[in-house]
């Protein structure tokens, strides 16, 4: 007798995804790539991973796809990687009233030297105190300022302005301006991935602006996950849901990527985790899980050249 047809089933794939459970993550001393040049440098972090679109996996080769809801985390941003994300992203238009601004720190306060554009350019230097408001945002209060390298601050009381009164900041992304504070929002004035949660803490530490994240009224109280290699002091942990990567599926999702080079932070991209991926290897789990070993970004070779593969 002929064997039965094979009994047609629903892709288990697709049923999870449309249950809509979010991805929980875990993410410890990784410089985490969002765009060129600008790095949140994650030291610990623990949240969750949501599609935008109901009943949708986790997308990782679309950032635009998905959330990245923090419930708790430590979040530094250097000043190198500020000034790439306030010239390369938020000011990044025609017409913009900052441009070539650079930061640095100097004694737990911000400097920020640049041009300001009004009618003609006008160079400037700020002296600033960043602080956190009780709405989450960033509050950055100058107490110095310079202008063609006079008192600023002085001169600008004398003729009655304030920054609010130079900087048209309406097409600016996540900054707004009262008085002579500029006001960002920390999660608004990032590009993809969207990144939802509260920063509840702020400071200048070294030469970087470290953001906390937590504490916010309502959030739901989490555990730490427990990771496949729990020794491994630099990796990205994604439990639950599902992921898709490439042409793959990850249903109850079960995997931790880990550092290849455990001397420094995890250098990972998510634009070019591909590549980091291809150059790495996996070692799947007794229980089903994955662990995949990925080294640093600056690591990585280029990707291969592939040719057209299938039927002729």
């Amino acid at each position: 007798m002929p064997p039965p047809p094979p009994q047609q089933l629903t892709a288990p794939s697709a049923v999870v995804a449309q249950s809509g459970a979010p991805t929980e993550t875990q993410f410890q001393n990784v410089d985490f790539q969002v765009a060129s040049g600008i790095v949140l440098r994650i030291r610990e972090l623990r949240g969750q991973m949501a599609s935008k679109q109901h009943g949708q996996p986790v997308i990782f080769d679309d950032k635009r796809s998905f959330i990245l809801q923090i419930d708790t985390a430590d979040v530094a941003l250097s000043m190198a990687s500020l000034g790439h994300l306030m010239n390369d992203h938020v000011f990044a238009y025609h017409g913009a009233p900052l441009r070539a601004l650079r930061f640095s720190t100097r004694n737990g306060q911000l400097a920020m030297s640049g041009v300001l554009h009004k009618v003609v350019d006008i160079p400037f230097q700020i002296t600033a105190t960043p602080t956190i408001t009780d709405s989450g945002m960033i509050r950055i209060h100058p107490t110095a300022i310079r202008i063609f390298d006079v008192d600023g601050a002085g001169l600008m009381r004398a003729l009655d302005i304030t920054l609010s009164k130079l900087l048209d900041l309406r097409r600016a992304q996540g900054v707004t301006v009262i008085g002579n504070d500029l006001i960002l929002d920390p999660l608004r004035i990032l590009p993809p991935p969207s990144i939802q949660g509260r920063v509840v803490a702020l400071r200048v530490a070294g030469n970087e602006l470290v953001q906390v994240f937590g504490g916010a009224a309502g959030r739901r109280r989490v555990a730490p996950l427990t990771p496949p290699d729990s020794a491994a002091p630099n990796y990205m942990f994604f439990f639950g849901g599902t992921l898709r990567f490439g042409k793959l599926f990850m249903v109850q999702a079960d995997m931790q990527i880990v550092d290849e080079d455990a001397r420094d932070p995890f250098d990972f991209s998510i634009d070019e985790y591909n590549r980091q991926l291809v150059a790495g290897y996996s070692k799947n789990q007794p229980d089903m899980g994955l662990v995949v070993f990925m080294p640093d970004l600056a690591e990585a070779p280029p990707l291969p050249r592939i040719g057209v593969r299938g039927p002729n």
